[in-house]
Formats: C-alpha cells, structure tokens, sequence
C-alpha cells in the first residue's frame, strides 16, 4: 500500500505550516449527528459513533458540543432539514481524479460551492461515476507511536518500533497491509483493512496494547499521476484547501503523487 496514503500525508505536513481549519467542529459534529442518526445514539453499541466522538475529543471538540451533536441526531433538539450523504467527482490540473465525500441539507448550495472551487483552481466538477472506479475504500486503523519522557531529565526518546510484533498483529487482526509514516507526534503506522473488518481490527490492536490514534474510512487511488509542473502542483494544492474548507465537505481525496520539495515549494 505505499504512497497509497499519499494524500494524508501532504494534509499531515501542511499541517505544520497551516493553522488547523476553523470548520473541523463543523465537519465532525455533523460526523456525530448522521452516525447518532443512523444507529442507536449510545457509542457502546454504535462503532460509527463511537468513532466519530473519538476523532471529535482528538479535535479538541467540548463534551457539551459532542453531547448536543448526539442529541440533535437522536432527533431531541428539533427537526433541522436532515443531512444527506452525497459523494461527486471531478478533475483538477493535468487530469488528476477527485472524489469527495460530503454530508449537505442543501444539495443546490454544495454543488454550487464545490462547482466554483474547481472552476476557480484550474479543475472542473464532473459527472458521477467519472472517477469513481479509480478508487477503492478501505478501513484504517492509525496507530501511534509517540516520542516518550524518560529519566529525572524527563528527556524524549523516540519510540522504537517492533515491525515483526506489528506484522503479527495486523495479520492476526485480518489486516491487508500496512505502513509507516511520519506525524506531528512521531511515529505512526496506518493499517489498512476491508471495510467490514475495521471495528474488528481496531479492537484487536487495542488488545494487543497498541495506542489507537484514528479509526475512518478512506478512499483510496488504485493508480496515481505524478505531478512535476509546478503550476499544476500549486493549483491543486490550493484546490484541496477550497474543497477542505467548505463546511459540507467532509473528505476529498486525490490521486496526484507531488515530491515533498516541489509540494513545500507550491505552499510557500
């Protein structure tokens, strides 16, 4: 699965030179409320909730919004138009393929956003199924391994990763495959998996005391375009941040693969 998490990885390093989006409450509160909708409100017996409240705590996100978000989806707090999941796809520079996930009461309103991101960075929203059979969902399971304090000094050490016990681990819980990567944290290892697998895997991680950092579903590139022009690169780095920054995205995933110098150069 190498470079398959390519995406994540460049949002991971534009995070260091970026401020965190205002817009993350928005974007995982109404995570919360479909997930309450769509099962029972009470995270012990609904894993997409209990998913969505775990990235919502990771966020920095009040137990009172999260408690409200469960409320609004349990349908207790009134009757808002309700949100409806709707996946589009479309084309940014050079050709490159975009799936986008997003959850809208207004589906007029997310397709005119969206259809102006594109048209204002170099891209154009297509037509459904134009990219769609490009990708592939999986399950993933991301793992940590942060730097520990050690000593009266309380100096950081890096942890040192045990790859056969992770192996075993992943392959026990069913995993496809995995990979390691880099975070603001430290080390971290993303696990890939099937979709139906995921609460599964999860569990078993935990199990084997590995920290579980985040658990989602992802959409994943079975073939990728390497980037080289820079003029490309720029404007679908600035296409990703539109698209990232509406409210009724949740997740948009590309299938561009742009060296670390020239991705650092085009966000500069």
């Amino acid at each position: 699965m190498a470079g398959h998490s390519k995406w994540a990885n460049i949002k991971r390093q534009k995070a260091r030179v970026d401020a965190k989006r205002a817009n993350i409450f928005t974007k995982v509160s109404r995570e919360i409320i479909v997930a309450a909708r769509n099962g029972v409100p009470d995270p012990a017996g609904n894993f997409q909730l209990r998913t969505a409240i775990e990235k919502a705590k990771a966020a920095g996100i009040p137990n009172e919004n999260i408690d409200r978000a469960i409320a609004k989806g349990a349908g207790k707090l009134g009757t808002d138009a309700p949100l409806e999941a709707i996946q589009y796809e479309g084309y940014g520079a050079g050709g490159v393929a975009i799936l986008i996930e997003a959850l809208t009461d207004n589906r007029n309103r997310t397709a005119a956003d969206l259809r102006e991101a594109f048209s204002k960075n170099g891209g154009n929203l297509g037509e459904p199924g134009c990219v769609g059979w490009m990708f592939e969902q999986k399950g993933i399971v991301e793992l940590s391994f942060a730097p520990q304090k050690t000593g009266r000094s309380r100096k950081i050490e890096a942890v040192s990763i045990d790859e056969e016990a992770l192996l075993e681990a992943c392959l026990e819980g069913g995993a496809d495959a995995y990979e390691l990567i880099e975070t603001e944290d430290g080390q971290a290892a993303e696990i890939f998996t099937e979709v139906e697998n995921l609460e599964s895997l999860s569990q078993s991680l935990k199990d084997r005391g590995y920290t579980v950092a985040q658990v989602e579903l992802r959409w994943i590139p079975q073939n990728t375009i390497e980037v080289t022009d820079p003029d490309h690169a720029r404007a679908l780095l600035k296409l990703m941040d539109a698209l990232d920054a509406l409210d009724d995205v949740q997740n948009a995933t590309a299938n561009f693969d742009i060296a670390e110098e020239l991705m650092m150069a085009s966000i500069a």
